[in-house]
């Protein structure tokens, strides 16, 4: 798993690709707590992200608990197919803010 951390309209963005299992969900937990540090919102682009595993999902759900605790905004975008469809079977669709595309969030 790679990650990059950019700003638009003063959104941090976070753009994630490979898989995030057991072996990278750490680093990722990291790179999305500390980037949410500095920002009022923050937003997850998930286009290049092919599988999501239960560590991934709970490194997620930590950074929104965090990210509620500090009244900030947390989005998640531009999930696939397969992670989307993790998300719908775990229910999680309905605890994250979940948008299809970066302009729909920077226009929310």
């Amino acid at each position: 798993m790679k990650s990059a951390i950019r700003v638009n309209r003063g959104i941090t963005i976070v753009d994630v690709a490979g898989p995030i299992d057991l072996a990278s969900s750490p680093a990722l937990r990291i790179t999305l707590l500390d980037s949410l540090k500095g920002a009022e919102q923050l937003a997850v682009n998930l286009t290049a992200v092919k599988y999501i595993g239960s560590s991934g999902i709970a490194s997620l759900l930590e950074v929104l608990k965090e990210a509620r605790k500090t009244q900030k905004r947390f989005v998640l975008f531009g999930t696939t197919v397969q992670v989307r469809e993790v998300m719908e079977l775990t229910r999680l669709t309905k605890i994250f803010e979940i948008l299809e595309t970066e302009d729909q969030v920077v226009a929310s």
